[in-house]
């Protein structure tokens, strides 16, 4: 959670899984969604990924991809629970072990949609981009790197769910060593 916000955490009886947090300046709600709460394909195959505790994340456990083909992971959260008449902006929050592959070779798509209807805007980027690439990602105090997914604007809360997400799936580059901390979703320039 980035500075200047107070926080506050929800727990499931074993596993931490979603921080709450309020702007200090607009008293605004923000949430974390810990990997846990997260869609991750086969993210409870052991081939594929595991997960760990790690002593730097707020959660009890984060997501290694130990190997895949395919990259789908998805975030979703009710609008209701959010601050009304506020712009949101989601972010994946993450890291890389030292042993990486495949995200400096091809792009990941990232995507915020509201409700059902809403098609919302994909943007591909290089999650580790070599030196001649734009960095779209960057460094939190907390040492995790965070990439925005995309906003929306939460108006009275009914507009049902907003769903993060992020996609590689082309099934041609083997993709390895990205450590999932989860999607942080906070008011826009609440930083």
């Amino acid at each position: 959670m980035a500075p200047g916000f107070i926080s506050i955490f929800a727990r499931t009886p074993l596993l931490l899984t979603t921080s709450f947090g309020l702007d200090k300046a607009t008293g605004k709600k923000c949430y974390m969604l810990g990997a846990r709460r997260l869609s991750i394909a086969w993210a409870n195959t052991p081939r594929y990924w595991r997960w760990k505790r790690v002593p730097e994340s707020r959660f009890s456990e984060v997501a290694e991809l130990k190997e895949v083909w395919w990259l789908d992971v998805k975030g979703t959260i009710e609008t209701k629970i959010l601050s009304p008449n506020t712009t949101y902006v989601a972010y994946l929050v993450y890291k890389f072990s030292s042993s990486r592959y495949g995200f400096e070779k091809k792009p990941v798509d990232l995507h915020v949609e509201l409700g059902e209807s809403d098609a919302g805007r994909t943007f591909r980027i290089f999650l580790d981009p070599s030196a001649n690439i734009p960095q779209f990602s960057r460094e939190r105090e907390d040492g995790w790197m965070e990439v925005k997914l995309g906003e929306f604007f939460n108006e009275h809360g009914d507009d049902g769910k907003a769903t993060c997400s992020l996609r590689e799936v082309d099934n041609y580059t083997l993709k390895k060593g990205l450590i999932i901390e989860g999607i942080d979703i906070r008011p826009k320039d609440s930083r």
